[in-house]
C-alpha cells in the first residue's frame, strides 16, 4: 500500500514539479524565488497530504475510497491556485490537465476544467520573461532530478525553448491560421477566424470575433441541436488530415481552443478552431513511419506495431508506445482498438497503469522524436474530447484515420515512382482499400439504422419461409 501511496504522491508531485522550469528563480527582482518556492511548498504539502491521510487506512475499504477523493479533490485544488498563482506555462500544463479525462481522477479533471475558459491573464513581460529563463529551468531541473531521480525531464526543457518564442509571436500565429484555413478549405464545417494583416503585428494580433459553445460541452450541444457524434467525427477527420496527409500539425486543442457553434441559417454545426500559435511540422519520414504505425495498430498487426514504434524511437517499450497512441491497454491493442469501445474496467487499467509506469514514460518520453512529443500531447487532448463527448474508440474515426493513411502513404509510394505503370498500380490499390473503406462503413451504417434492421428481419423472414 505505501508504494501505491508513493506513486500517488509522485503523480501529484510531479505534475506540479514538472513544470518548474517556466519560472526564474536565480534574480530576485523578477520574483522567481517566489514562484519556485510557491511550486515547491505545494509539491510538499500534496506529497505530505497522500503519505499521511491513508496511511493507517485499509487499502480497498470504503474508508479508504473515500479518503483518497478527498485526497484527490484537495490536491487538484492546490494545483489550481498554484496555477493561477504562478500563470505562464502552469496555466498551460493545468489546461492539459483538465481535459485528460479519461487518465486522471475526476477530482483532478473537473477541479482543473475551469483554466480553459477562466485562467487568470499574464502582462506581457511575464510571459516575455519565460523566454529569457533557460539557465533557470536547468538548474532547477537538476534539482527536480534530485527529488526525483526515475523521472527524465530534460526534453521539456527543449521543447520549451523551441516553441514558446513562436508561441509569443502573434505574425507567426497569423500565418498558421492562414495555413490551415486554405490547408482544409474543403471542410466546409471548419471556421478559422480572419486575420486583419493592416493593424496586426509581431506582439498584437487583430483577428475576426467567433464564439461559441466549448467542443466538451455535451450538454451545450444537446440544448442547441447539434448532433455529437458528427461532431467528433469531424474534429477526428480534421485532425486525420492535417497529421498523416499534410504533416501540419495545430497542437493546442483543449476545449477552450475548439468551439462548436449551429449556424442559424443553414442549420449545420461549425467547428472554429482559435490559438494557433503552437502547430509542428512533421517530416515526410516521421509522418510515413506514424501512418504505417497507425495502420498497424489498427488492424492489430503486432510486427508491424513493434517495427514502427522502434522506428519511431519507442525501443523495447513498444507495448507502452502503443497504449499511449491509442489510450487502450495492451490487451485491447493486440485484440484490436476498433473492436470493442473502452470498457469501465479497462479504464481503471489505464488510469492505474498511468501511475505505475511514470518513469517509464517519462523515460519513452526522453527517447522519442521531438515530433513525437507535440503529437501525444494533442492524442490527450483529443481523447479527453472524445472521452466527455462519450464517443472514445468510435468505428467512425478509426476510418477515417484510416483514409488518411492509405491516402498519405499512396501519395508517397507515386512520388517515389517514376514507372507509369508502378503509379498506376500504387492508385488502383489506393482505390481499391477506399472503396473498402467506404463499404465497411455501409454496412455499419446499415448495421445501425431502422432500414438495416427492416432489411435484416426481411432476410431472415425470407430464409425461413423457404423451409
Amino acid at each position: 500500500m505505501a508504494r501505491m501511496v508513493l506513486k500517488l504522491a509522485s503523480l501529484a508531485a510531479a505534475t506540479s514539479g514538472i513544470y518548474l522550469y517556466g519560472n526564474k528563480f536565480l534574480d530576485p527582482n523578477d520574483f522567481g524565488v517566489v514562484r519556485v518556492g510557491r511550486a515547491i511548498a505545494t509539491t510538499a504539502v500534496i506529497t505530505y497530504d497522500y503519505l499521511t491521510s491513508l496511511r493507517s487506512v485499509p487499502y480497498g475499504s470504503e474508508e479508504y475510497d473515500f479518503l483518497k477523493s478527498q485526497v484527490h479533490l484537495r490536491s487538484a485544488e492546490r494545483l489550481r491556485e498554484l496555477c493561477c498563482a504562478n500563470r505562464g506555462t502552469f496555466i498551460k500544463v493545468g489546461q492539459h490537465l483538465g481535459a485528460l479525462d479519461y487518465l486522471l481522477p475526476e477530482e483532478y479533471t473537473r477541479t482543473l476544467k475551469v483554466l480553459h475558459s477562466q485562467a487568470p491573464q499574464s502582462t506581457r513581460q511575464e510571459i516575455e520573461q519565460v523566454i529569457r529563463e533557460d539557465l533557470g529551468k536547468e538548474v532547477l531541473l537538476l534539482v527536480v532530478k534530485q527529488i526525483f531521480p526515475d523521472f527524465e525531464f530534460m526534453w521539456l526543457v527543449e521543447e520549451a525553448k523551441k516553441n514558446l518564442p513562436l508561441e509569443l509571436d502573434f505574425l507567426n500565429e497569423g500565418r498558421n491560421a492562414e495555413k490551415v484555413a486554405h490547408m482544409l478549405k474543403n471542410f466546409d464545417f471548419l471556421k478559422v477566424p480572419r486575420i486583419y494583416w493592416e493593424l496586426s503585428t509581431r506582439r498584437v494580433l487583430l483577428m475576426e470575433f467567433m464564439e461559441g459553445g466549448q467542443v466538451n460541452d455535451r450538454a451545450y450541444m444537446e440544448r442547441n441541436g447539434i448532433n455529437v457524434n458528427e461532431i467528433s467525427r469531424n474534429l477526428g477527420r480534421l485532425y486525420s488530415e492535417m497529421i498523416f496527409v499534410n504533416g501540419f500539425v495545430h497542437c493546442d486543442p483543449h476545449p477552450g481552443n475548439v468551439l462548436v457553434k449551429k449556424c442559424p441559417a443553414s442549420g449545420k454545426a461549425h467547428i472554429i478552431l482559435l490559438d494557433h500559435g503552437l502547430y509542428q511540422v512533421l517530416s515526410e519520414s516521421f509522418r510515413m513511419d506514424y501512418c504505417r504505425l497507425w495502420q498497424a495498430l489498427i488492424k492489430a498487426d503486432m510486427k508491424r506495431v513493434q517495427k514502427y514504434s522502434r522506428r519511431l524511437g519507442a525501443g523495447d517499450l513498444y507495448p507502452l508506445f502503443a497504449c499511449m497512441l491509442t489510450a487502450r491497454s495492451w490487451e485491447s491493442v493486440n485484440r484490436g482498438i476498433d473492436r470493442l469501445p473502452v470498457s469501465a474496467s479497462e479504464d481503471v487499467e489505464i488510469r492505474s497503469n498511468a501511475a505505475a509506469y511514470l518513469p517509464q514514460i517519462t523515460r519513452l518520453l526522453n527517447n522519442v522524436p521531438r515530433q513525437m512529443l507535440l503529437l501525444l500531447k494533442t492524442n490527450d487532448l483529443l481523447r479527453g474530447i472524445e472521452s466527455a463527448l462519450h464517443t472514445r474508440a468510435s468505428a467512425s474515426s478509426f476510418l477515417n484515420m484510416s483514409r488518411c493513411c492509405i491516402r498519405a502513404v499512396s501519395t508517397y509510394q507515386r512520388s517515389k515512382s517514376h514507372s507509369l505503370y508502378r503509379r498506376a498500380q500504387i492508385s488502383l490499390t489506393e482505390a481499391l482499400s477506399l472503396w473498402q473503406i467506404n463499404l465497411y462503413e455501409l454496412f455499419l451504417w446499415l448495421k445501425g439504422s431502422q432500414l438495416g434492421n427492416w432489411v435484416i428481419a426481411l432476410l431472415s423472414w425470407m430464409h425461413h419461409s423457404t423451409y
